[in-house]
Order: structure tokens, then C-alpha cells, then sequence
């Protein structure tokens, strides 16, 4: 393979045990577990107001959103237990470590959240039929403490690049809105007694919520399905390997990501059969170097000679693809050669 080693560790320019000298640690980032924890018991005080609120008063909007909070409790729950779990050191059995258990959990949650959303949605329906008294006054300070807690608990936790942190501040802003909206709809019954707006509101929230739900289930399975990141271009990528010295083509290309923001790649690059080892550890060193700016952190070059016996497609060919030239954006077919070989 490409990379000399020491121990577990590489030791050329960019050691893969975390650290690089433009942006520091890459795999080994320490997540705010502490936060999830606090936010955890926030939220289940926002919940216990909320569902004290919504039988009190009456309100389906407050009670579909003390489900939503009972919901955001799992949830912040998995994120708690998630981000213990990326914590710990890769091992023979997970070489990567566990940083996918939150993107298990974030999966989960947005799961959690549609589940909901059907549940608010046939409620509102059945209110909409059968329309019940509401306490507006009750219903508005039992949403109040929702804000208030959900506003403090997203605005320390913003900012955060790990995909679980993000799901878990999304839950928190969406209980902040439907929050807002129960107090809102609270003054409305309050002054004109139009007791519809509950019902109305809760489909509102509903389809906030899954909005944002689909949104993350989507970003959770790309990684899942070891997808190319949505931050690396495919075409910037084999450009930048091709336009090395000593680089004369490039295939089985694959790019992924093990966590949100841990992007890597592995490649086979083709080179004259005349190079030394000493010599292709300079293209490597480069190679690594260019992809870094690309945001993929985690490289694995195979040097080979013009006699490789793999199909010259960029990404890997299938079996029922044959030797098909591979396509993206312009990344494959003559593209996966040197622009110097190309002339």
C-alpha cells in the first residue's frame, strides 16, 4: 500500500492518526455530549410542562407538541448515547471508530419525527370534527416555557458541525416555532374564541416538522450509503490527482463519508513503471496534500504501473458494467487520464 507506517499511526506529512498542520484534528473531535445531557433534561422538563398545559387547557396544538418534545426526548437520548459512542477508540473491530452510531441516531430521529407527524395530523383532523373547549391562558404559559428552554438550548448549541448536534438544535427550533405558534393561536381564541386555530396550527407544525425530518433522513442515508459527500466535487477531485507530477491516470475511485464532515477517499493511481518507491512517496504526499483543501481528510493511494489489470473507468466498474467508462460531471472516461498522456 501506499503509506509507510509507526505503530498505528502514519507518520508522512498529514498523519491520518487526526492531526494536519492546515485544520487540526479530523477523526478524533470531541463532541459536546455534556450539552446533549443538559438539553436532555431540559427538554424533559419542557414536556412535563407542556403535557400539564395541553390537559389543563385543552389544547391539541400544546398536547401534539409535548408529543413532538416526548419525541425530541428520545431522540436528544440517542444523541447522548451516540456521541459517547464516537468517543471511544477505534479498535480491530471498528477501525474507524463509531462516529456512524450518530448518524444511526440521527436517522432514528428523523424517523421518530414522521412518526409524529402522522399522529398531530389525524388528531387535528378528528378536533377539526369534534371541536373541544380551550384555556387559552393556560395553554399560552405552559408554550411559554417552551421557548424560553428551547431558545437557551439552541443558541448554545449552534454552530456545531456534528450532523447529531444538528439534528438535535433542529428539534429544539422546531419547538420553539410550534411554541410560538401555540401562543399565538392562545391570543386568537383569547380574543375572538375561533377554537379551529388549535387543530389548524398543530397541521402547520406538522408539516414543519417534516419538513425538516425528510430533509435529515436524506443527509443520514447518503452517509449511510457511503454516498460522495455533498461538499466534495468528483470532478474537482480527479482533477486535482491528475494534474500531479507523475500522475498518469487514475481509477477505482471512491469517495465517502464516515461521519458529517470526516470525508475520505481511496483511489489507485497509474504511473510509469520506472518510478521508485522513494519517488512515488513525494506524488502521494502531494496527493494528500491537494485533496485536504478539497475537504477529504482520510487518504489511501495504490500506486500501479501501465500494466494494472483493472478496467480504466475513474470508479470502480461492476461486474454488469464491464470495462464501461464511468461519468460524473465530466470525471470519467478520457477524463481519467493525465491531460499530459490525453495530448
Amino acid at each position: 500500500m501506499s503509506h509507510p507506517h509507526e505503530g498505528q499511526c502514519h507518520v508522512h506529512h498529514h498523519a491520518h492518526c487526526g492531526r494536519h498542520v492546515h485544520d487540526g484534528e479530523w477523526l478524533h473531535v470531541h463532541a459536546p455530549a455534556d450539552k446533549m445531557r443538559l438539553a436532555f433534561w431540559l427538554t424533559a422538563l419542557v414536556f412535563l410542562a407542556e403535557l400539564l398545559g395541553g390537559f389543563v387547557s385543552g389544547s391539541l396544538a400544546l398536547l401534539s407538541d409535548a408529543g413532538h418534545v416526548l419525541t425530541d426526548m428520545a431522540a436528544l437520548g440517542l444523541s447522548w448515547y451516540a456521541l459517547r459512542q464516537a468517543e471511544r477508540p477505534t479498535d480491530a473491530r471498528m477501525t474507524f471508530g463509531y462516529h456512524r452510531a450518530g448518524i444511526l441516531a440521527a436517522l432514528m430521529n428523523a424517523l421518530l419525527l414522521l412518526g409524529v407527524t402522522a399522529w398531530v395530523m389525524a388528531e387535528a383532523w378528528n378536533r377539526l370534527q369534534h371541536p373541544r373547549p380551550i384555556e387559552p391562558l393556560w395553554m399560552s404559559l405552559a408554550a411559554l416555557v417552551g421557548v424560553v428552554v428551547n431558545l437557551g438550548m439552541a443558541l448554545a448549541m449552534r454552530g456545531e458541525d456534528n450532523l447529531n448536534v444538528q439534528s438535535a438544535v433542529l428539534h429544539m427550533v422546531g419547538d420553539m416555532a410550534a411554541s410560538l405558534g401555540v401562543i399565538a393561536a392562545g391570543a386568537v381564541i383569547a380574543w375572538t374564541h375561533w377554537e379551529p386555530i388549535d387543530p389548524i396550527l398543530s397541521v402547520a407544525i406538522a408539516l414543519a416538522i417534516a419538513y425538516g425530518a425528510i430533509r435529515l433522513a436524506r443527509r443520514a442515508t447518503r452517509i449511510l450509503m457511503e454516498g460522495a459527500p455533498a461538499d466534495v466535487n468528483a470532478r474537482d477531485v480527479v482533477e486535482a490527482i491528475l494534474t500531479v507530477q507523475g500522475v498518469r491516470g487514475v481509477h477505482d475511485l471512491h469517495i465517502w463519508s464516515i461521519a458529517n464532515g470526516r470525508n475520505a477517499l481511496s483511489c489507485h493511481v497509474e504511473m510509469d513503471g520506472v518510478t521508485t518507491v522513494s519517488e512515488t512517496q513525494g506524488v502521494i504526499r502531494e496527493i494528500e496534500h491537494r485533496l485536504r483543501h478539497l475537504n477529504i481528510g482520510h487518504v489511501t493511494v495504490q500506486v500501479e504501473d501501465e500494466a494494472h489489470p483493472h478496467a480504466p473507468s475513474v470508479f470502480c466498474a461492476q461486474e454488469n458494467q464491464g470495462a464501461r467508462q464511468a461519468d460524473v460531471n465530466g470525471a470519467g472516461g478520457e477524463g481519467s487520464r493525465s491531460p499530459r498522456q490525453r495530448r
